[in-house]
């Protein structure tokens, strides 16, 4: 009588690696397309004076039917989900908490004040507009944070429903193009007002919303006022981790769950990632080359993200998120701006 031969330990990492082959052909169609939409946008905008992140949303957005069927809508569901957490998670190497420290306690409040008041400011005014919390903590927290990165960190922690997607794209939408009037405006304002190197770099760095038109603005004035407001925009990117992790605890104590009973993360793994490479970098644990290509990275893999978010689109549901969303977005942003205004003139 025939026994059967056991099956050998041999075949284990056989399985895993036909597995892991099977997985990379699936999804490298979408991952394919995100780049080159990525590729395309920052040609684009160094040859438009665009910004790069609103043209990848804008021509992920054009090319949506991709990921609505086909070959690439695995790719692009994993390029907008997985390499924009990862994106985020090399955001932590552009953090150094010694050279924030170099700004004084007093304008290292204000800020840090700013960011807290605006996502107060937002979920107290959100229901005279006529929205949720939900709405108001994503809108809110992309504008004193950082822009886009945040949006999409702090989406991450809220509970899913059927409105999750629109509400993301209309925020980094949002947020995008409101930071590229700023990068144009707020300079003239600063002159306007006669503000020296220090206060410039301080309302410029306190008040844009992404990295990017941050660095425009401030070295459009002066080389000191670009490194001034560089060094307090990376402040406010510092703020996300502990704004995700405060705001995540909250959803989890008194939020209402979705129908599926599912808690979102208390501290995503990716925000964690995100911690551990700023406080390496705080105390000079990273070498600059590894530094500078881990950040260049970050930048590529959310631009990356952003295009396929723009693939994951539909734009008339965007759109009909309505006036007063705009209008709560605009708000938010005139706070900010009127805060650390006020403080630059009370402190400086």
């Amino acid at each position: 009588m025939a026994t059967s031969q056991p099956q050998t330990d041999h075949a284990t990492p056989v399985a895993w690696t036909t597995k892991l082959q099977g997985k990379a052909q699936e999804l490298f169609p979408g991952i394919a397309v995100a780049i080159i939409v990525a590729v395309t946008a920052q040609f684009l905008a160094e040859h438009y004076a665009t910004p790069a992140m609103l043209l990848a949303l804008l021509l992920g957005i054009a090319v949506s039917f991709l990921g609505e069927e086909g070959k690439t809508v695995p790719g692009i569901a994993f390029s907008a989900r997985s390499l924009l957490r990862l994106g985020i998670a090399f955001l932590g190497v552009r953090v150094s908490m010694v050279l924030m420290m170099g700004l004084g306690w007093d304008l290292i409040g204000l800020v840090v004040g700013g960011v807290v008041a605006t996502i107060c400011f937002g979920l107290l005014v959100a229901r005279l507009f006529g929205h949720k919390w939900r709405f108001a903590l994503l809108t809110a927290g992309s504008v004193a944070i950082c822009g886009a990165s945040a949006a999409m960190a702090i989406s991450a922690i809220l509970p899913r429903d059927e409105r999750s997607e629109e509400r993301l794209i209309f925020t980094v939408m949002g947020v995008t193009v409101l930071s590229t009037i700023a990068m144009i405006a707020y300079p003239i304002l600063v002159n306007f007002l006669e503000l020296n190197s220090t206060q410039a770099g301080v309302f410029l760095g306190g008040t844009i919303h992404d990295v990017a038109q941050v660095v425009g603005a401030g070295f459009s004035i002066s080389e000191q006022t670009g490194d001034s407001a560089t060094l307090v925009k990376l402040m406010r990117v510092a703020m996300l981790a502990p704004i995700v992790l405060v705001a995540s605890l909250m959803i989890r104590s008194f939020a209402e769950l979705p129908k599926d009973g599912a808690r979102p993360p208390l501290l995503p793994s990716f925000v964690v990632a995100f911690l551990t490479l700023a406080g390496l970098n705080s105390f000079g644990l990273i070498p600059t080359a590894i530094s500078d290509f881990l950040s260049q990275c970050s930048r590529w893999l959310l631009l990356t993200a952003i295009a396929a978010v723009g693939m994951k689109t539909n734009l008339k549901q965007v759109l009909a998120v309505g006036g007063a969303a705009i209008a709560l977005i605009i708000v938010e942003t005139l706070f900010i701006a009127g805060f650390i205004l006020a403080g630059i003139t009370l402190l400086t």
